[in-house]
């Protein structure tokens, strides 16, 4: 008697069998479909981001450029005279100052907010509310505030300072020192905002381990909170400087441009004694500094900002 095989031969509609070791085709992964998701966005950013420099750049390189007329071609001139101009440094140098003076007296106090409004204590929002109350002012008000209290008459920061009628905006470091005040009261809790944030994401069990250990207070601080805090610490000094660098509506309001800034100096060139040319290449070489700094911090920092391991 023949065997039966259960095994035939396969039908007339079934395909040949797939080889295990057969190439299949797989999909977008995960971070090429985000890639597509972003691409968009990422475009029109940069148009909108670079565009008007790539134009100021390219008006820069024509005399009294306008809309109907760019003038003569004049290559590179409008930056050899910026270059050369003692204007244009010490604009660099004040703003180069304002913003490692200003940045450094917001990370301290910005830090003393962030531990109060992240301490355990009664009324913690109430505290929170008050803190952030200087941020939340539109700086146009701020700094009316600020020409305010800094006036001789009626001078309260005078009166409370025993200082006679000493005029703080009349010129001098004294000028440049009060708009930083004002820039570190307006900008510092922000600063905080950001630390706290990074505050909370410390494990409170650590805390507990270093206090059984015997560890006391500014130890905890040494050893535990300022390692785990900064990355925050390096993404709230970068936010600030960029910031800081391009000061403008402080220094308008409270000295009528007197600490002249890199922002300034573009703003009157503009304006105040016409030269398109040289406002373009001013412009230009504003975002170039500010740009060129921010891209330092970050190559410096990357571990922290981006989270790389290298």
């Amino acid at each position: 008697m023949a065997a039966t095989s259960t095994s035939g031969a396969a039908g007339p509609d079934a395909g040949p069998a797939a080889s295990p070791d057969a190439p299949q085709q797989e999909g977008l992964s995960e971070r090429q479909l985000a890639k597509v998701f972003l691409a968009p966005a990422i475009g029109l950013m940069l148009l909108l981001g670079l565009g008007p420099i790539l134009y100021a750049l390219f008006e820069s390189l024509f005399t009294h450029p306008t809309i109907v007329d760019r003038g003569e071609f004049a290559g590179i001139d409008a930056y050899v005279d910026l270059l050369t101009d003692g204007r244009f440094w010490g604009a660099v140098w004040t703003t180069l100052s304002f913003t490692a003076v200003s940045v450094a007296m917001e990370f301290v106090l910005g830090l003393a907010f962030a531990l109060l409004m992240n301490a355990a204590i009664k009324g913690r929002g109430i505290v929170r509310a008050t803190i952030l109350l200087p941020w939340v002012i539109p700086t146009a008000i701020a700094g009316q505030i600020w020409l305010y209290l800094f006036q001789i008459n009626p001078g309260y920061i005078n009166q409370w300072l025993v200082l006679g009628n000493f005029d703080w905006l009349g010129g001098g470091q004294s000028m440049f020192w009060a708009v930083v005040l004002a820039d570190v009261w307006k900008t510092a809790p922000f600063v905080g905002l950001l630390l706290l944030a990074g505050l909370q994401t410390i494990p409170g069990d650590l805390y507990e381990a270093a206090r059984v250990d015997g560890a006391t207070w500014a130890q905890r601080f040494r050893k535990v909170t300022l390692p785990l805090l900064k990355p925050a610490i390096v993404v709230a000094l970068l936010f600030r400087s960029v910031d800081a660098l391009r000061m403008f509506d402080l220094s308008d309001i409270m000295t009528e441009g007197r600490v002249e800034t890199l922002s300034v100096l573009t703003q009157r060139r503009i304006f105040t004694a016409p030269a398109a040319d040289e406002a373009n290449a001013l412009s230009a070489l504003t975002f170039v500094i500010i740009m060129g700094l921010g891209l330092v911090f970050i190559m410096w920092r990357r571990r922290d900002i981006l989270g790389e391991d290298q």
